[in-house]
């Protein structure tokens, strides 16, 4: 603690982002990146933007690019807000569009930036537990709030919420915002997008960090009823109203207009994830149902810190969070399929 520090920064406390480890040959399978890169079109369109333009700002409602996500999700421009990545645009979502003197309902098992932000914008944030099977219960959310939020599919959990199930805590929450964080839903997850002209109280978040390949280019959006929208600009233009550059505008919006390449990623990733999940259940893990590009994943005959740490002792890196309830399990990226037999050999190893 420092004397110049506010009350407020004393008592926070910092979500921890995944460990970015410096190590050669590295089987990197803890930060969920997407293993098969980029599109080339989206590189080719960051080249052609890195000129003499860089002096001059961005276009700070980013128009190009919003109508060009409007159009792939036929929604209208003036339903879209962009964001420096989804971690912004839900910092936003929680400073402007809950209501801070209610508690704010979130899975007790799910993305751990949602109690950092309620420390951040002194909210009161209320862990609703998941289920036996680690599944979100719409019925636990017929409750006073402030908002609701959870991501789907859920992380570290992966598991999907059926979208008739998403309507049902829409509908039970008609005075209040509730949000969807979709980060992982391309990966075999139908989108909520589809029912925001339905519902004026939802919104989505997506980003471009996951199925896309951009976790580098930090670019995230939200999508909802032009009045939820108005909201985060009016946070955003008092916060900082350039939040994207020109490199990220332009490759994002390249992203969106190579359909095939975006697939071939999601593709890959899926068959990698059913061949990982029956590896792994072969070895006498329990593997969570995972629509995301990572897996959750536990053996009833060995510890989940240990197990990550004789991992790491060759060289591959996973996820392991010491919280309870998870403390068993391992969430493991989906990776390359080098990566992924590194992997299934470490672990066979290891049992």
């Amino acid at each position: 603690m420092s004397k110049f520090w506010s009350p407020l920064v004393n008592d926070l406390v910092p979500y921890v982002p995944g460990e970015q480890p410096k190590i050669a040959n590295l089987v990197k399978l803890n930060t969920n990146e997407n293993p098969f890169g980029p599109s080339p079109r989206v590189v080719e369109a960051i080249r052609a933007e890195a000129g003499d333009n860089l002096r001059l700002y961005p276009d700070p409602e980013g128009d190009a690019l919003r109508q060009t996500i409007a159009g792939y999700h036929d929604v209208r421009p003036e339903q879209v807000f962009l964001g420096n990545g989804s971690d912004e645009v839900l910092a936003h979502v929680f400073f402007g569009l809950f209501q801070h003197g209610e508690p704010i309902l979130f899975p007790d098992v799910t993305y751990s930036f949602y109690p950092v932000y309620c420390g951040l914008y002194q909210i009161e944030g209320v862990p609703v537990p998941l289920t036996d099977q680690f599944e979100i219960n719409p019925d636990d959310y017929r409750r006073p709030n402030g908002g609701v939020i959870f991501p789907n599919p859920n992380a570290p959990t992966g598991r999907f919420l059926p979208l008739d199930q998403v309507e049902t805590i829409i509908q039970a929450n008609p005075d209040r915002v509730v949000v969807v964080d979709e980060a992982y839903v391309d990966f075999g997850g139908d989108s909520a997008i589809a029912l925001v002209d339905r519902y004026p109280n939802l919104l989505v978040t997506q980003t471009l960090s996951k199925a896309r390949s951009l976790a580098g280019l930090r670019v995230g959006f939200a999508v909802g009823h032009p009045d939820l929208i108005e909201a985060l600009n009016r946070v955003k233009n008092s916060f900082n109203s350039y939040p994207l550059d020109r490199l990220a505008l332009a490759g994002a919006k390249a992203a969106f207009e190579d359909e095939d390449w975006f697939r071939h990623c999601c593709d890959g990733v899926i068959r990698e994830r059913e061949r990982m999940t029956a590896a792994l259940t072969e070895l006498g893990f329990e593997v969570l149902p995972s629509r995301a590009n990572f897996i959750f994943a536990r053996h009833p005959g060995h510890n989940g810190e240990a197990l990550a740490s004789g991992l790491r002792s060759q060289g591959i890196i996973v996820r392991h969070f010491k919280k309870p309830r998870i403390d068993a399990f391992l969430r493991i990226t989906i990776g390359a399929p080098e990566q992924n037999d590194a992997l299934i050999r470490g672990v066979g190893s290891l049992l």
